[in-house]
Formats: structure tokens, sequence, C-alpha cells
């Protein structure tokens, strides 16, 4: 008969274990809250067309209303990281699913502009606070073997929910009128708040950290090691020490300053060029005199890019580490889209360039969330990763817009395509910095303590 274990270093335990069916539950259900993320986002572009039609607006009265979307991600990112980081990833889960219920509700009864401008801000808020929060608590219950390729998996929940949302706006708005999708898309998360209430746990390295709910700490256990022999004395360690205090603070504490700094330049950039490609590749190429059905699908070929990069990005990550993956990528890059905008490109060749530039662009930002969530420690995870997001979705709004400007000006297509080359080199050059300056060790082997 084995005697209980005198202590437990919860990370430890973590990565010498197979991976559970509890484990994998939890991924799921908190993969489905980026999958809603995705689906939200994707939803509101494709009801456009239907509002304009319904309210009689111009098609430039929705462009505030975007806009009003990423600006409330962009403060939930911010604000709601931080809370998580005091109160605990589960509850934070919790409320921005029972939040964005509400609000995809409240969406299906606008109408006006303005009503739904604001309803599309207050639903950023609850959105923003998703993704820094499934990314903490999936790295928190992963295997270090394995811990970035299911933080990028799960990541990809949200190109998933996109799709998602087109397939079923597609199919729903004209039989049931695009109110029918909010109000589906209300249903569902109210549905997954019941199911993650029931079965995602808090992290066990906030927990311990926190000093509370010993017994559910046990429990938890028991569902990732089975044999684990526990009792009322046995103490268990995660190998960091609690911190008090603003947490935006210390993430330029103790030799984080220039990390920090560096992450936040990684994902302005890189999150620029996502939105600006996925906002005017199509548009840019019915310019170029291609017809609007090959405009779409160059289009798709950059989302099918990012699910690519996603997918397999991950694996290597584990392997060889970030650097050695996401400087080549992100320079790659820069040369694929400096090429998309030169003339007289083959048309199979475009292809091949623009589902190169995805998987590196839009496969590489779930690289650079797992990045941020394991170089951060535990009661700093969430504060990192939301504030490196709610910086880098500045860039996703000055992407658009500066292509909007470009374009305004009469730039030509081979101009705009070098100008946002720039953006993916100076991510390259970062990384490099990054590399050089000692934080190799750290982040690439996802170690959670400093």
């Amino acid at each position: 008969m084995n005697s209980p274990a005198p202590s437990v270093d919860i990370p430890a335990l973590i990565d010498a274990s197979k991976l559970s069916r509890f484990q994998v539950w939890i991924f799921v259900l908190v993969g489905l809250t980026v999958v809603m993320d995705g689906f939200d986002v994707q939803a509101m572009g494709f009801v456009a067309p239907a509002i304009i039609k319904e309210w009689g607006v111009q098609r430039s009265a929705l462009g505030p209303v975007f806009g009003a979307g990423l600006f409330g991600m962009l403060v939930g990112s911010l604000s709601l990281s931080v809370l998580a980081d005091k109160i605990g990833r589960r509850p934070v889960l919790l409320g921005a699913s029972l939040f964005f219920a509400a609000c995809m509700l409240a969406t299906a009864w606008t109408s006006t502009i303005t009503q739904l401008q604001a309803i599309r801000f207050i639903t950023g808020l609850g959105l923003g606070a998703i993704m820094p929060n499934a990314m903490a608590l999936v790295g928190e219950y992963s295997p270090k073997r394995s811990r970035v390729t299911l933080m990028m998996l799960v990541s990809c929940g949200f190109t998933l929910g996109a799709v998602l949302g087109g397939l079923l706006s597609a199919a729903m708005i004209p039989r049931f009128g695009w109110r029918a999708v909010f109000y589906l898309g209300a249903a569902i998360p109210l549905a997954m708040a019941v199911l993650m209430y029931l079965h995602v746990p808090e992290s066990l390295q906030f927990m311990v950290l926190q000093g509370k709910r010993r017994e559910q700490v046990a429990h938890y256990l028991r569902q990732i090691a089975p044999g684990l022999q526990l009792d009322a004395s046995t103490q268990y360690r995660v190998p960091e020490t609690a911190r008090k205090g603003a947490p935006v603070g210390e993430l330029f504490r103790e030799a984080r300053a220039l990390t920090t700094v560096l992450l936040w330049i990684v994902n302005f950039m890189n999150l620029l060029n996502l939105y600006f490609l996925s906002n005017w590749l199509p548009t840019i190429a019915v310019s170029a005199g291609m017809s609007t059905q090959t405009a779409v699908l160059v289009g798709t070929a950059l989302q099918v890019g990012g699910v690519l990069g996603t997918v397999l990005m991950g694996p290597l990550i584990d392997r060889i580490g970030f650097y050695k993956l996401l400087a080549p990528s992100f320079g790659l890059a820069a040369i694929t889209i400096a090429l998309i905008g030169q003339p007289g490109i083959a048309l199979p060749v475009l292809f091949v360039l623009v589902v190169v530039t995805g998987f590196c662009i839009v496969g590489g930002q779930p690289a650079v969330n797992a990045l941020a969530a394991t170089y951060y420690p535990t009661s700093l995870r969430s504060t990192g990763i939301g504030w490196s997001l709610g910086v880098g979705r500045i860039g996703s709004i000055v992407g658009p817009v500066l292509g909007g400007e470009l374009i305004r000006r009469n730039w030509s297509n081979s101009d705009i395509f070098l100008a946002v080359a720039v953006p993916a080199a100076v991510s390259a050059i970062v990384l490099l910095i990054m590399a050089r300056a000692g934080n190799k060790k750290p982040i690439e082997k996802g170690v959670l303590s400093h």
C-alpha cells in the first residue's frame, strides 16, 4: 500500500502524468469559448449586408460599428486579464460567457446604428477576456512536452468559429433573418457556461498560490493522477512566489521589462498585418482586375494558411523552441507580403504566396500568445497575455485604417504591400533581439517559474 505523498509539486506532476480525460474535457470546453469569440467576429461581418438593406443605411455607417467592437476587445483585454490574476481564470471565463450571451441577445434587439455601435463595444469588453484566460488555463493544465501544441490548438478555435459564423449566417439569414444568428449566438454560450460551471475547475497553480481550496486541489489532482495518495497533511507546491500589488507593474520587474515591451511590439506589428490582410486583401484583389469570386478565394486562402500554421507550428515549437521557428517565419512573411502586390504574378503563384503568408502571420499569432503564456509566471500569466493582446489590438485597429488611408492616397498595390511587409520584418528582428537578450531558456522550455 502506497503512503500519502508528503509534498506535491503541481507543475511537475502535470508534466510527468499522461493527459487525462479530465484535462481533455477542460481543453474542449475552454476551446469552445474561443470558438464563440471567432463566431461573433465573423457573424457580424456576414449580417452587415442584411442590416444595411433592412435599415436603409450606407455601408460606411457600419465602419464605426466594427471599430467599436475591436476597441471594446482592447479595453477588455487590458482590464479583465488583470482581474483574472486576482480572482482566478474560472470566474472570469464564466462571467465572460454569460455576459457574451446577454450581449448577443441585446444585439438582436437593436434597431439603430447608434444602439448597435454601443452594444458592439460592450460585447467587445467580454470578448477581450476570453483569449488571455483560455490560454492561461489551458497552459496551466498542460504538460510541458505538449503545452504549446495544446494552447495553439485551442487558439485555432477562433478561426473555426469564424468559419462556422460564416456558414451558419449564410444558411440562417435567408430563412430566418439576421437576428436569428444572434439568438443562436446567445443560446450557445449560455449552455457553455452551464457546462463550464460543472466541469471546468480553477487553475491548480492559482489555487495553491492563493492558499485556498485544498480539498479541491486534491480532488483535481486525483483526476490527473488517479494513483496519487493524498491526505490532509499533504503539501502542495508551485515553484513560484505569490505576488501582491499591481500585476501590470510586475510585468516590468525581475528583469521582465525588456521581454514585456518586445512582446508588445510583436503583437502590435503582427495584428496590424493580420487585420490589414483580412480586411483589404479581397478588395485590393478586385481592384487588380480579379473577379469577386476569385478575390474571395484569395481572402479564404489566407485563413487556410492560418489554420495550417496554427496546427503545424505547435508541435514544431514544442521541439525546437519559439525563436528558431517564429523569427524565420515572420522574415519569410515579409518577403511573401511584398511579392503579393507585385504586378504580373500568375494566379497559382499568388495563391501560394497568400497561403504562406497566412501560415506565418495568422498561424503565428497563436504562437505569440503561447510565447507570452509560457514566459510569465502563474500570478501574472493572464495579465501578461491580456496586455500583450491589448496592445496588439491597437495594431488590429491601425491596420485596416492604414490600408484605407494608403488607398485614399492612391498608392499602387505594389507600394502598399511593400509598406505592409515592414511590420513583419520588424517582428522577425524583435524576436531575434529577444533570443539574444537571454530570454530563450525560460520561454522555450515553458518553465512556469522564475
